[in-house]
């Protein structure tokens, strides 16, 4: 126990804390991650625990660090990750930490008010600037179209305007406003204008080239300015309350050019000492976002640290003396002493002159299921668990998925081509792995391919195999070993000419008995016009050869488990009636497929009886009169006999488990579901361990068990209809799950006859062309085919190869062995906690 295999073994353990030592002994264990708590305070508020204060001032440290982060990516300056994983700071510094946050908010609170302060003036001041410039251009062009006039009208038009002449005795002057709006409201705020004034006000406007910076939000908005021309203290209002309504500003302009002139040359001078000041403020904030900047990593991680701390420190128990701390917790045995040596560094840090006490305790209650990864295993391991955690002590499928998930994807997927681009692919992020790691975080589909590097790396070379034993290289086959057919050497008008050649090895003249081709297929089958007839029977055999392997190595492997546990019952019930059931049909099949390539070669191919209908009438009986149509001497007698082997295991499947179990029941001894166990009756008494561990944990409990729960009232009739079920499962299973290795010839055919079929109606297309049209053609319609190689045969294909493949694993070949009905050991780990984090 303790490797791939199976999982690692687990014991309860109860911790004594001491109130001073807690914080530095949970920081310990953090950082070495191997301690799952548990929550002895399950009907306690989270809100009523000890240490929710502190959690609460973790939150708002917290909530302060995302705040100076949203500034710091705002300002666009690089957060620096120099890597540094520092310890949990001691809680006295906790203070500290808080202190320096709260001084770094309101600083950035207090220059992000003033700078918005300052923004707005500006803002206000560089409108006016546009607003004295474009009114002094309207009123210029106004007065020269009145000088090109009649000097007399001129005069009375000039005079009328500034209100020197009467007109029936009342004075003609005109009032104005001017302002700024948002260029996109300009075509509304106009039609307002009209109808709500009827006509009778004048607007002038103009677009302000440069856009300008709103101090709120930052973005740069485009406006306009604008002159309203009225006449009354009525048009004076409404038009100043549609201004307001639409948003837009109004500032005060004189009459007269000199006073324009006057207040431009003001405003210039405010707008250049403002800019000072703002310059000044923004390079303040910047050295403050800096200097954060440079820090905020290491601070999220220690206050995530402290956080995570209080979080366990909340899951404890209080003793009577309220001095010390008492914290249940899982653990692997094999880490005993290293865990031990954690609270030993624990409480020398606090200081505390009392040691840290560990006792193991005896529990029935089923252990959380721990394996042991690296990199490499890991991202295999999450395909199995992505199924279901594997009970506690369950045989892992893990380790045979290695190799056994690349190959079967590479079965379907089988073309040397592609294979190398998915496995250099692969290798590159394997070879660049530490460079790519940042970039995983960000993405959540580049976290899904750099997580599974390992697995592409392996399904390319594995495709690459494959690729070789077909002879595809991009749906080409390449001659590296010479044909063994004579018509590998004909000319190429002769090709053109038949075009496509059936190959038939009794046809002498085609074919010479020679040296078989050294590995994969015969280039030559490449141009045949038999060639999906004969890769197809190849193809389709191999997929079943492979599937009845795997399967009957699935149920060999629910052998481990049954001896395990030590449940003789099913090794003798269960494991022998399925593994000979299997054998016998689909077994027997396998060898008449390997028999009848070996008896029978290509002169006598034709006499070979059809192996489906062999099979079909093995049930049935039926059987040919002729002894020449027999495969072999005595078949008839072998298959009735197979076939009675297996019918007879059906029963063996259906009754001797549960009479073992009434027998067990009726003599009075304990069982554990339908396995007969000799239980101990009392409980052994915890042991402490201090330096080495004094005794050794009890035997696990049977899979699928939970020990604090009541033996339920025994029922035959539900365990019979339970094991019938299961017996009916598995036998229909067997057909079912034979069928569906199919996959593997159908997805590889697919696969083969999609990259033809771009390879010729694509890329054939560039070269067929001769001199420099066809490289011209070829460099135009290259691109084109590597991206339909890429998008379609790369990503397409090999996402539905790789699904078929998990279904494989998954159905057929874990539900011979695997329940994975177990839970997963999720230690408190400050690694965790961190990549969770990005």
């Amino acid at each position: 126990m303790g490797s791939l295999f199976r999982s690692e073994e687990m014991t309860l353990a109860q911790l004594f804390l001491q109130s001073e030592a807690a914080y530095a002994c949970v920081s310990e264990l953090g950082e070495l991650g191997l301690v799952q708590f548990r929550d002895l305070n399950p009907d306690v508020n989270a809100f009523q625990r000890k240490f929710v204060n502190e959690v609460r001032r973790c939150d708002e440290m917290e909530r302060k660090l995302r705040f100076l982060e949203k500034e710091i990516r705002k300002a666009g300056i690089p957060i620096v990750d120099t890597g540094e994983n520092p310890d949990a700071p001691p809680p006295r510094e906790m203070i500290d930490l808080e202190a320096t946050f709260e001084k770094l908010e309101n600083e950035m609170k207090e220059v992000n008010t003033n700078q918005e302060a300052l923004k707005r003036n500006f803002l206000e001041l560089t409108e006016l600037k546009h607003i004295l410039r474009k009114t002094q251009s309207f009123f210029e062009e106004a007065e020269f179209h009145h000088q090109m006039q009649d000097p007399a009208l001129a005069e009375e038009s000039h005079a009328l305007l500034l209100g020197d002449e009467e007109r029936g005795g009342q004075p003609m002057r005109l009032g104005f406003v001017a302002g700024v709006i948002n260029r996109e409201r300009l075509p509304t705020f106009e039609r307002m204008l009209w109808r709500a004034c009827r006509g009778n006000v004048f607007l002038r406007q103009t677009e302000i080239e440069t856009p300008l910076e709103d101090p709120v939000t930052g973005d740069q908005v485009h406006k306009c300015v604008f002159i309203i021309f009225f006449q009354g203290d009525q048009l004076k209002s409404r038009v100043k309350k549609i201004c307001e309504g639409f948003r837009a500003t109004l500032y005060p302009c004189p009459e007269t050019p000199a006073e324009r002139r006057e207040m431009a040359i003001g405003v210039m001078t405010r707008i250049e000492d403002l800019q000072t000041v703002l310059n000044q403020t923004q390079d303040h904030r910047h050295r403050v976002l800096v200097s954060a900047a440079k820090n905020i990593r290491v601070w999220f991680i220690k206050a995530r640290k402290i956080k995570a701390i209080y979080h366990t420190l909340n899951l404890f128990n209080l003793d009577v003396t309220q001095k010390c701390l008492i914290a249940e917790c899982w653990c692997p045995v094999a880490d005993l002493e290293r865990i031990q040596l954690a609270l030993r560094r624990g409480t020398e840090h606090s200081g505390s002159s009392v040691p840290s006490i560990l006792n193991r305790m005896t529990t029935k209650q089923a252990p959380p299921t721990y394996h042991k990864t690296n990199k490499f295993t890991s991202a295999f391991q999450a395909i199995v668990d992505s199924y279901g955690v594997a009970s506690y002590c369950e045989v892992n499928p893990a380790p045979f998925t290695i190799i056994t998930f690349p190959f079967l994807f590479a079965v379907m997927f089988g073309d040397a081509g592609h294979g190398l681009i998915m496995a250099l692919f692969g290798l590159w992020m394997v070879w660049r792995e530490k460079q790519l790691m940042n970039q995983r975080k960000d993405d959540g589909t580049w976290a899904i391919f750099f997580g599974g590097r390992y697995i592409i790396l392996l399904m390319g070379a594995f495709s690459i195999y494959t690729g070789f034993i077909y002879n595809d290289f991009f749906s080409k086959s390449l001659n590296i070993f010479g044909s063994s057919w004579s018509m590998a050497n004909i000319s190429d008008e002769d090709i053109e000419k038949y075009d496509m050649i059936e190959l038939d090895p009794n046809v002498t003249s085609i074919y010479k008995p020679r040296s078989p081709y050294p590995f994969g297929l015969d280039p030559i089958w490449n141009m045949a016009e038999n060639k999906i007839t004969f890769l197809n029977s190849f193809k389709m055999k191999m997929s079943v050869i492979l599937g009845v392997l795997q399967m009957s190595f699935g149920i060999c492997l629910s052998l481990s488990n049954y001896r395990f546990f030590k449940d003789p019952v099913s090794s003798v019930s269960v494991f022998i009636p399925q593994l000979l059931f299997l054998l016998c049909i689909f077994g027997y099949m396998v060898a008449i497929i390997f028999y009848k390539w070996i008896a029978y070669d290509a002169s006598i191919s034709y006499k070979a009886p059809s192996l489906l209908i062999t099979m079909i009438n093995m049930f049935l009986f039926k059987f040919p009169e002729s002894q020449d149509d027999y495969l072999y001497s005595g078949q008839k007698g072998f298959q009735i006999f197979l076939v009675l082997l297996a019918v007879a295991c059906v029963p063996c499947m259906l009754f001797i488990k549960p009479y073992f179990a009434w027998r067990a029941h009726k003599s009075g001894k304990r069982t554990f579901g339908t396995v007969q166990m000799q239980v101990n009756g009392a409980a052994e008494d915890t042991a402490v361990i201090m330096d080495q561990d004094e005794g050794e944990m009890p035997p696990p409990p049977p899979e699928g068990v939970s020990g604090h729960k009541e033996e339920e009232e025994f029922d035959i009739g539900e365990l019979l209809i339970y094991q019938a079920i299961h017996t009916i499962e598995f036998c229909l299973g067997c057909i079912s799950h034979t069928a569906s290795y199919l996959r593997l010839w159908a997805l590889s055919l697919a696969h083969a006859q999609l990259s033809e079929v771009l390879w010729s109606m694509v890329l054939h297309i560039g070269l067929g062309f001769q001199g420099w049209v066809g490289a011209v053609v070829t460099t135009l319609v290259f691109p084109a085919f590597a991206v339909l190689t890429i998008a379609i045969l790369l990503v397409m294909e090999g996402l539905s190869a790789f699904l078929h493949a998990l279904r494989l694993h998954w159905v057929e070949f874990q539900s011979k062995f695997y329940k994975g009905e177990g839970h997963q050991f999720v230690p408190f780990s400050f690694e965790a906690l961190m990549e969770d984090h990005n």
